[in-house]
């Protein structure tokens, strides 16, 4: 199994910053992509950003400008650098992995979410 363990959330004024990471553990055989999705009260999760393992970035339109995602291969880690956040910004970040356990397929892994809250 594959396990992800996100930090970095937290509340911020408008304009500020956060930096979210996220690390995979477990018994992990390959990744292909790591990345970041957001869940707002009372709507679909969505895509924030995505990176491959050969570092091919994808960024939703809301955010390309302001957030940057980059990935340390060597420690399975993801992170997500968020500037000039905005209240719309305010969500559960999920990270995500696209991947392969030992012994296993490849799948979605999910991590539990942390709060980013952007006050105006």
């Amino acid at each position: 199994q594959v396990q992800l363990v996100e930090s970095g959330g937290g509340l911020v004024q408008a304009g500020g910053s956060l930096r979210l990471s996220c690390t995979a553990s477990g018994s992990i055989f390959s990744i292909n992509v790591m990345g970041w999705y957001r869940q707002a009260p009372g709507k679909q999760r969505e895509l924030v950003a995505t990176i491959t393992s050969g570092g091919s970035t994808n960024y939703a339109d809301s955010v390309t400008g302001r957030f940057t995602i980059s990935r340390d291969g060597a420690k399975n880690t993801v992170n997500l650098q968020m500037n000039s956040l905005k209240p719309e910004d305010t969500a559960v970040y999920y990270c995500y992995v696209y991947g392969r356990a030992s012994f296993s397929g490849q799948r979605d892994y999910w991590g539990q979410g942390t709060q980013v809250t952007v006050s105006s």
